[in-house]
């Protein structure tokens, strides 16, 4: 009976999830309207809850175990007063971006339940603290109007931060990423990367728009003043990591104050000089540091290399391959043969079990996301605030695009997790918490907008 349960619920989870991620961009079209948009939301609600039950439906027929029925009515309750908090107190709240949080979570807690029941019950309780901790940031940031005057104050808490860990953090699979208060790990680059968007764009905000055909720069200006005390403060953040071999930190780090840097200076030149800048680099580190020249090899031909450190890619491999376009079923795939495939390798677990389509769906939907993250950005007006969810949504953008890479081997692994969905209560609650601020961004531009048509 369990299989004949679990053989149904793939077809049936395929459809409802490209029924969503198809009206995720539907919604997103400019020629939709606010009635149709709110009945695209509310179908994807109903989806979400729908997708909710069969996956754990399918787990407990699996396993028998009566505690993943409470824990799927807790998700219940849960998403629900999420979404009645977003709703309610936050009435010009992006029902996307609930709804996509809420999506992601939901694959997330089945598919860690499935692999270890608590780990998912703990990534659960952080995911409700962490909706109450953080419900009120999007209030702070549509109301409060110091956020761009604190740029030391962020570059001194980010640098320190990064520090501590560098000094005192224990190692995880050769780099130092967290710091042990008794049994709990913190991951503090994932809460400064935020703060870090903050800095580049309190630094970079009063820049002038320039004509994008100049490639001229004034050495003795202002600007360049500006720009190149910007570029020295986010390159110790960047060499910090680096030295704590938080080499997909430092990507993320990079990449973002590189896609800041040239909107908000509007100078290709900037942008040619540090992509040069970051190729050289890339060079120096993988001469460097050995565990770099090891994950390198390993991305080159994991096969060969499968009894050593080609052994996580190449299991990574075989299970997206062996689930085929509609998996093998919940339960019923051997995802566990992946070293670390709660964290880094999650998304390996989801195309074995859940198949190919399920996972592209996966994709498409962190897609819409990062489309809302900078549609948002591009309707803000006011330039500091612009460089936020710029930096917010390229922040999460390329931690998903390293993620999925380096379970792909499109890019060589580096140990990345996949934003809302892999196991970690650090980069789960910083996700949050940068939905969060993207949501206050969208309720601040909203009411800026309807004063200004009232006026």
């Amino acid at each position: 009976m369990a299989h004949i349960v679990v053989y149904v619920s793939r077809f049936i989870l395929v459809f409802l999830f490209a029924i969503y991620t198809y009206d995720c961009f539907a919604a997103l079209r400019s020629n939709v309207s606010l009635e149709r948009q709110k009945r695209l939301y509310h179908r994807q609600t109903f989806i979400m809850y729908t997708i909710l039950l069969d996956l754990n439906l399918c787990i407990y027929v699996s396993t028998n175990n009566i505690f993943i029925i409470l824990f799927m009515l807790a998700q219940i309750v849960f998403f629900a007063i999420c979404m009645l908090i977003y709703k309610k107190i936050y009435k010009h709240a992006s029902y996307a971006l609930i709804n996509n949080m809420c999506m992601l979570m939901t694959i997330s807690f089945a598919i860690l339940a499935r692999l270890d029941f608590a780990n998912a019950i703990k990534q659960f309780v952080i995911a409700a603290v962490g909706m109450i901790a953080t419900c009120f940031i999007p209030l702070l940031i549509s109301k409060l109007k110091m956020w761009n005057r604190l740029k030391w104050v962020y570059a001194i808490v980010g640098i320190l931060g990064l520090l501590v860990v560098l000094v005192v953090g224990s190692r995880v699979y050769g780099a130092k990423l967290n710091i042990n208060l008794g049994p709990i790990a913190i991951q503090p680059s994932e809460f400064i990367k935020i703060i870090f968007v903050f800095f580049v764009a309190a630094m970079l905000y009063i820049l002038p728009e320039e004509d994008l055909s100049k490639m001229k720069i004034d050495f003795r200006s202002h600007d360049f003043r500006v720009v190149l005390t910007a570029t020295a403060v986010a390159a110790v953040h960047v060499l910090i990591l680096v030295a704590s071999k938080d080499l997909g930190g430092a990507c993320i780090f990079l990449f973002t104050y590189i896609v800041m840097l040239y909107v908000a200076t509007r100078k290709p030149l900037y942008l040619i000089i540090t992509l040069a800048g970051t190729a050289v680099g890339g060079v120096l580190v993988y001469f460097l540091f050995n565990h770099v020249r090891v994950r390198v090899a390993a991305w080159q031909d994991p096969i060969a290399t499968i009894s050593d450190q080609g052994y996580q890619v190449a299991q990574s491999l075989f299970a997206i391959g062996t689930g085929g376009w509609f998996g093998s079923g919940l339960c019923q795939g051997m995802p566990d043969k992946i070293p670390v495939v709660s964290q880094d390798f999650i998304f390996a677990a989801i195309s074995e079990e859940l198949g190919a389509v399920f996972a592209l769906c996966l994709i498409f939907v962190c897609i819409s996301c990062l489309f809302m993250f900078f549609n948002i950005a591009m309707e803000i007006r006011d330039q500091f605030y612009k460089l936020i969810a710029l930096g917010l949504g390229t922040l999460y953008g390329v931690q998903v695009f390293i993620t999925l890479g380096g379970v792909t081997k499109f890019i060589p692994s580096t140990g990345v997790t996949l934003p809302l969905v892999s196991y970690g209560g650090s980069s789960l609650l910083s996700t949050i918490i940068l939905f969060a601020i993207i949501q206050g961004l969208y309720c601040k531009q909203f009411d800026t907008t309807q004063n200004q048509d009232n006026m």
